[in-house]
């Protein structure tokens, strides 16, 4: 009898680890999960990441630890990601420089196509032009004239080469025929600052760090990004509307993990992290710092990345911007 019993219990003990097997999400997270931003805090990929943090350490009652590793244009953090353990328990926190380095870098220690898994896009933003009230300038069509004007003598921060930031800038001064020069900072702080200083002509600042400026006087806001305008500044023109037709930048954030991870582990995090971004909560949160809650599938966030990549590569070929 005693022989018996511990025969089931041996096959039942056998048949819960053949089932864990097939499926190895069934006991996914089994330890920290740590979410990796190549940015300093306080960005888009830090808010994002911050929030889905919180959510999901609240759920899975596993602690979920937000890891700041600046540089690069985000590379390092991306590099450390991509070469991580493939269980799912390393997570990054991306922008569209994540897209911007595959264009500008002519080596990376990873593949961007080949070494990461899309797990959802999270939020899009628009990007706000902004100029220090001290020029005097007031629209993009004086803007515009002051750089035909003198070429080469006016310039625009960025957060850094590679930035969404430096991007959007680039894509404006290509459409609209212009000759200014590029000053990279390190962040978006430091280039917010120096633009209000006015030491800085203009920046194309994303529109959840500097809409309080605006509003404020601190800085003078002459056109939003975004194909539509914009809710939290709807005075301002889409720049397509104040004389740069066709103009639309995007600023997008999302979730990555390596892909090794298996597709059950990116599966079970892609449906917990869009019911989490699917919470009312959270679109009234974010809505008031111009970031819009944008959850899907992992596909198309792929798709997403793949797309931009390609519109990123053709401006950086057009303006010769390179990295290394």
């Amino acid at each position: 009898m005693i022989f018996r019993i511990a025969v089931l219990l041996a096959a039942a003990s056998c048949a819960a680890h053949a089932q864990q097997g097939s499926d190895p999400a069934a006991d996914y997270p089994n330890k920290p999960i740590r979410i990796l931003v190549g940015f300093t805090p306080g960005g888009g990929p830090d808010i994002t990441a911050r929030y889905v943090a919180q959510k999901l350490t609240e759920t899975w009652k596993q602690q979920v630890i937000v890891d700041n590793r600046p540089g690069a244009g985000g590379t390092i953090a991306a590099n450390m990601v991509a070469h991580a353990a493939p269980d799912g328990h390393t997570l990054l926190s991306v922008s569209s420089a994540h897209a911007v380095a595959a264009a500008i870098y002519s080596k990376l220690p990873y593949d961007t196509f080949k070494d990461f898994s899309g797990i959802t896009e999270t939020a899009r933003s628009s990007y706000v032009l902004v100029v220090a009230p001290s020029l005097g300038i007031r629209s993009v069509g004086e803007l515009l004239a002051a750089a035909r004007a003198k070429p080469g003598q006016l310039n625009f921060s960025s957060a850094g080469v590679g930035s969404g930031t430096h991007f959007a800038a680039e894509m404006l001064k290509a459409m609209a025929a212009i000759e200014v020069v590029h000053v990279p900072f390190k962040g978006i702080p430091e280039s917010l600052t120096e633009t209000m200083t006015g030491r800085v002509h203009f920046f194309m600042a994303p529109i959840a760090n500097s809409v309080n400026l605006v509003r404020e006087g601190k800085l003078t806001g002459l056109a939003v990004s975004s194909g539509q305008r914009d809710a939290l500044l709807p005075d301002l023109p889409t720049l397509a509307e104040a004389g740069v037709p066709g103009y639309e930048s995007i600023l997008w954030f999302g979730l990555l993990t390596s892909s090794g991870v298996p597709r059950a582990i990116v599966a079970k995090l892609n449906r917990e992290i869009v019911r989490v971004l699917s919470e009312a909560e959270v679109k009234q949160r974010w809505s008031k710092i111009g970031l819009q809650v944008r959850p899907g599938a992992p596909e198309a966030f792929d798709g997403v990345i793949r797309d931009d990549i390609a519109i990123f590569t053709k401006i950086a070929r057009a303006a010769n911007v390179k990295a290394d």
